[in-house]
């Protein structure tokens, strides 16, 4: 391959990573509501993805641009996922239930900046506890490790609000997050 078929590897391989990452931070800003963050996104996005294409499209004939297109894209993905995750936006809401009650968890996580509620619960074993966490998700690894260093055999699952309203604790987070 010449010095000149390898550059244009080169430049698809990075034009779609640099496309498919931004397409995936574009979904993002979308689903979060975020809509004019997203229409300037894409705007950006289209013109990387009609350069790129156009590239493969020019040379057809060569059969490494159409594989270093189909791997950037691949690649592309990774790399979306990872900036998803550094991003961390929105918030998640995770229930937990225990029967620790002795360890005082809602004390805990309270102590630590988290948002708790709590409530008694009936399951197949007997009284429970049920807990209702609302924290950012740059801090949901954080709480995971927490609860399972205070209570391993707790039952967790999360999910992401679509909506949040009312309540002090979104307004005061920054503040009192201890993380």
């Amino acid at each position: 391959m010449t010095e000149q078929a390898f550059t244009m590897v080169l430049i698809i391989l990075v034009i779609n990573i640099v496309y498919v990452s931004f397409f995936t931070i574009r979904m993002i800003f979308t689903m979060k509501g975020q809509r004019y963050l997203a229409a300037f996104i894409s705007m950006v996005e289209v013109v990387i993805y009609v350069v790129g294409l156009g590239l493969v499209l020019e040379n057809l004939n060569q059969i490494q641009n159409l594989i270093a297109y189909a791997l950037g894209y691949g690649i592309g993905v990774i790399v979306g996922m990872k900036l998803e995750e550094k991003l961390a936006l929105g918030y998640i809401t995770v229930h937990v239930i225990t029967k620790e009650y002795e360890k005082d968890l809602p004390k805990t996580l309270r102590e630590q900046g988290y948002g708790v509620t709590t409530w008694q619960a009936s399951g197949w074993e007997g009284d429970r506890m049920a807990m209702q966490i609302l924290t950012p998700r740059k801090y949901e690894l954080k709480l995971y490790t927490t609860i399972k260093d205070l209570d391993p055999s707790a039952f967790i699952i999360a999910y992401e609000p679509k909506t949040i309203y009312g309540g002090f604790w979104v307004k005061s987070v920054k503040k009192r997050m201890k993380l």
